[in-house]
């Protein structure tokens, strides 16, 4: 008896296989066959697998910078990278994570169908690192694991059904249409972003009438993009650190040659990554799309942001290039703050940055797109110095996560822990779902009236 539950208590504590089950009961809710249900529970084990895989190398890619940073310039430097800190807390906070994202994922639903929010998110890698920030903040504030699951799931519920609502107006310009919303971690910087390029700009003057030279289109393969530019930072951190402090750390290994190999590991970590939650949201998303659509009508897809990266071709690259250049003056912003370093993440800039660009192109042209990825490279430099002082109390210090969606829900919850503990954290959650319903409430109205309206004029 003792070995059984020794057994199923294993099972439950490993994420890999937590989530390969999560899988298997979608499939099995839908009725598919006996070969498609196992098929689909193995792909996601093993996507989960190579997902940590792919972390694993990335964190190691990073180690190195980190020690060049800080021995050339004597500061401490933190590159935002929501791979590194998900490798450390999977280890310890796996099946907690993966029972708040499904959590979150019941939540979302349920919120969709009865409120004026009709957004399922369906971006399942961003829900999962999200639900790792979670785990982690909340357990150190002193949760059960019961209750961490229940509250995390319903804080990251409310906020992946929220969220998409604050970018829509905004991808309306870009899409034509509401037949689908954006679904990523970057949610708030694109609605800063568009908001800052529709006071800025002018959308008759687009991006697309700009004639950007073939010879740097292959910057839109993401996977050149971070290799190039994460070779640039590596060449010149190696430059400041010189060639003797490499030369220790590398076993001798000539010093560019050294960086090169840590730039080419750090991009070939994330494609592993990629590759690893492209198994598993293969089979757990279409899963849980088909039953969400069933539980709720009208229900409008929130899909992950390179999904609007062809509407704007050429602001996809000024808007890269625009966020990472606003990482780089924040930088040195921080140092005559004497603050912490935050280095510019490559991978961060480039997705969030080239959103913004086509957010900001659409509703304010090629200046909208300019200063609104600008701005936002801005923002997701300075938001990664809130988490900090939370993610370095359980030994994250070196790290933290990226996007402006982290640094807005993990600064709630984060730092309501430090000042109040358990209590303050599920008080702001409280108040975080009163005023989600309040929100609904008002737009309800507020389209009901302008429904209407429509129908007087017509």
């Amino acid at each position: 008896m003792q070995a059984t539950l020794n057994a199923i208590i294993s099972i439950v504590r490993t994420p890999a296989i937590l989530v390969g089950l999560i899988a298997i009961l979608g499939q099995a809710l839908q009725k598919k066959s006996f070969s498609d249900t196992v098929s689909s529970g193995i792909k996601t084990f093993i996507g989960f697998l190579v997902l940590s895989g792919g972390a694993g190398i990335v964190s190691t890619s990073l180690a190195p910078m980190s020690k060049m940073f800080m021995h050339a310039f004597g500061v401490q430097g933190v590159v935002p990278n929501n791979e590194a800190v998900v490798a450390t807390v999977l280890v310890e906070y796996g099946t907690a994570t993966a029972l708040i994202m499904l959590v979150s994922m019941i939540v979302n639903v349920i919120l969709a169908r009865f409120s004026h929010f009709k957004y399922i998110y369906l971006s399942g890698h961003v829900m999962l690192y999200m639900a790792a920030m979670l785990a982690v903040i909340m357990q150190v504030a002193g949760f059960g694991f019961a209750t961490e699951v229940l509250f995390g799931g319903l804080i990251l519920g409310i906020w992946d059904t929220v969220s998409p609502a604050l970018v829509q107006p905004f991808l309306r310009e870009v899409t034509g249409g509401n037949t689908v919303a954006l679904a990523h971690t970057g949610d708030f910087g694109y609605a800063f972003a568009g908001l800052i390029a529709k006071f800025t700009g002018d959308k008759r003057k687009s991006t697309e009438d700009l004639n950007i030279p073939k010879s740097v289109s292959f910057l839109r393969d993401s996977t050149v993009a971070i290799t190039i530019t994460m070779a640039v930072i590596y060449i010149i951190l190696a430059l400041f650190a010189g060639p003797e402090f490499v030369g220790k750390m590398s076993s001798g290994m000539n010093y560019i040659v050294f960086a090169l190999i840590q730039a080419g590991t750090f991009a070939g970590g994330v494609y592993v990554i990629l590759a690893g939650v492209r198994l598993i949201l293969n089979e757990i998303i279409p899963a849980f799309k088909g039953i969400s659509e069933n539980l709720v009508p009208n229900s409008v897809p929130a899909l992950d942001c390179p999904i609007i990266f062809p509407y704007a071709p050429n602001a996809t690259i000024v808007g890269f290039f625009a966020s990472f250049i606003g990482g780089v003056v924040s930088m040195f912003i921080m140092i005559g703050l004497h603050t912490v370093i935050v280095i510019p993440g490559v991978v961060a800039h480039f997705m969030c940055g080239a959103t913004s660009g086509v957010i900001g192109n659409a509703v304010g042209g090629w200046r909208g797109a300019i200063i609104g990825a600008f701005s936002q490279g801005i923002l997701i430099s300075f938001l990664p110095l809130a988490l900090l002082p939370v993610l370095g109390k359980i030994g994250l210090g070196g790290a933290t996560f990226s996007d402006a969606d982290f640094g807005v829900i993990g600064s709630l919850i984060g730092w309501s822990g430090v000042n109040g503990g358990v209590v303050m954290i599920i008080a702001a959650i409280v108040i975080s779902l009163i005023l989600f319903i309040v929100a609904s409430i008002i737009a309800s109205k507020h389209s009901a009236d302008k429904t209407g309206q429509n129908k007087a004029n017509a």
